[in-house]
């Protein structure tokens, strides 16, 4: 028999002794747990929470009640209050979310009494219930303006698959141009246009015969290019030329894109017998500073 005190061996009978070096892999002292072993053998207990939470949501500090971030349960911040995670706080004690504030205020209200923001934050506030997974307030907002007209525009944009595309390349040529120049704006032409056939006065009466009663070899006649930069159409909606420009020109100036733009007139391609393309040319003006 072994007995072992400390590091201390004391050996009984000669035949049943051990070596050091056995004595020594059998009997080691413990080492120190590591902090993953000690997770597995002590785990943290739910983070407690008042039931008036004080905040710093990226500086801004708010108050509120603990059943208020936890009024619908699929949000973030119901799972981040649910004391299932650790929420650091800041010197005095408050929660600290890592977020602009600017907007959790809105977010608040919505969550106390179901108060929408007013409409120029709509769409900052739209952003920040993404954030939080926030899905009622979403769905309300989704319903407001502005938020419910831009989903009527982005049914219509969705008629040109390449709407998103033909932006980049407008931005892309402009930049070269201006650098190529070293100007502060640039100039190209666009082409708008929403029948994919040339349409005029004198040419309305034969349009529809035109149109859908014509050979595969004349329809190859009225397959062209217009000569431009960029060339948006044709679609099959009410909305029109100005309503798509509208959309250029809005879309590009919420990326801070300064851009006018003017008709110079009309593709004078010819076609077939009295037929011009007569496809509406825009000249878009980009001034970069």
């Amino acid at each position: 028999m072994v007995v072992v005190t400390g590091q201390n061996k004391v050996s009984g009978d000669p035949d049943d002794a051990m070596s050091s070096s056995d004595a020594e892999d059998d009997f080691q002292e413990p080492a120190t747990p590591t902090a993953t072993q000690a997770g597995q053998a002590l785990p943290l207990l739910p983070q407690q929470f008042p039931e008036v939470v004080p905040l710093n949501v990226g500086g801004m500090h708010f108050t509120t009640r603990l059943s208020t971030l936890r009024r619908y349960e699929d949000t973030m911040l119901a799972a981040m209050f649910s004391g299932r995670h650790y929420i650091p706080t800041d010197a005095e004690g408050r929660y600290f979310i890592d977020r602009d504030g600017t907007y959790f205020g809105d977010i608040l209200n919505f969550l106390r009494s179901g108060d929408l923001p007013p409409r120029d934050r709509v769409r900052s506030v739209y952003k920040e219930a993404q954030y939080y997974s926030i899905g009622p307030l979403l769905d309300n907002l989704e319903d407001v303006q502005p938020l419910k007209g831009e989903k009527v525009r982005q049914a219509f944009l969705g008629l040109m698959p390449y709407y998103k595309d033909h932006l980049e390349r407008i931005i892309e040529i402009a930049k070269l141009r201006a650098m190529q120049r070293k100007a502060r704006f640039a100039k190209l032409k666009v082409c708008v246009f929403k029948e994919e056939m040339p349409i005029t006065p004198y040419e309305c009466p034969h349009f529809n015969s035109l149109r859908f009663e014509r050979s595969e070899s004349e329809t190859k006649l009225f397959e062209h290019h217009c000569e431009v930069d960029v060339s948006f159409g044709p679609w099959e909606a009410v909305a029109d030329v100005y309503d798509l420009l509208h959309c250029i020109v809005t879309d590009l100036s919420d990326r801070g894109i300064t851009v006018d733009h003017q008709c110079i007139g009309v593709c004078d391609k010819h076609l077939i017998n009295h037929y011009y393309c007569k496809r509406p040319i825009y000249e878009f003006k980009i001034t970069w500073w």
